[in-house]
């Protein structure tokens, strides 16, 4: 397309610094110093744990995911509700990829992600399908990837493709080696057929 450079070049989020949370050592630059979406995404996975594990709604949403026929014989429309559900989770990860885009890398891009959405999975899964578990598992696989990139910057002796390879590695030794009995929802990706 003409104009590649121009229209591809958005003027990106600037960091917001949270008065005395930014100033704590250590933690403070690295959860309190981010732009608008970050804390965004704060608020977000509160609001979605309140919600499965504290409302009606989550309840009817939950046993969906569990046994759709239950949930049918008593009234919920498994259909309906499992539509809205995708709606929402489409909502968030829209979040994730506006931080891509407007934060994290100013362009749009093939291959932008790098292979982050299956890193996304490993960490609902490292996080036992919990929305505060599966949050805290990405912070950890999002630390590994700033990681590799601080060694390179000191100037580490360890190869760059090893650099490369290090969230992908702390993410298959997460998943295979600390989650234990990870159980998904028992209906997860199966579709119910009224009968």
């Amino acid at each position: 397309a003409p104009n590649t450079e121009t229209l591809n070049s958005p003027e990106t989020f600037n960091a917001v610094a949270i008065p005395g949370l930014s100033e704590i050592p250590v933690i403070g630059p690295i959860l309190f110093r981010q732009s608008f979406i970050v804390y965004l995404m704060y608020v977000v996975v509160a609001l979605v744990w309140f919600g499965l594990y504290r409302t009606r709604w989550g309840l009817r949403l939950r046993s969906v995911g569990e046994h759709p026929q239950a949930a049918d014989t008593v009234g919920i429309k498994v259909a309906a509700t499992r539509y809205r559900a995708v709606l929402l989770a489409g909502a968030v990860a829209g979040l994730g990829g506006a931080f891509y885009t407007l934060v994290s890398v100013p362009r749009f891009n093939q291959e932008m992600t790098a292979g982050a959405g299956f890193i996304a999975l490993a960490a609902v899964i490292f996080g036992k399908w919990d929305p505060i578990r599966a949050t805290l598992a990405a912070l950890l696989f999002g630390f590994a990837t700033n990681l590799q990139g601080v060694l390179s910057v000191i100037g580490s002796p360890v190869p760059s493709q090893f650099m490369l390879m290090l969230p992908y590695i702390v993410t298959i030794f997460a998943v295979a080696g600390l989650v234990g009995r990870s159980r998904a929802p028992a209906a997860d990706g199966e579709p119910y057929i009224k009968s």
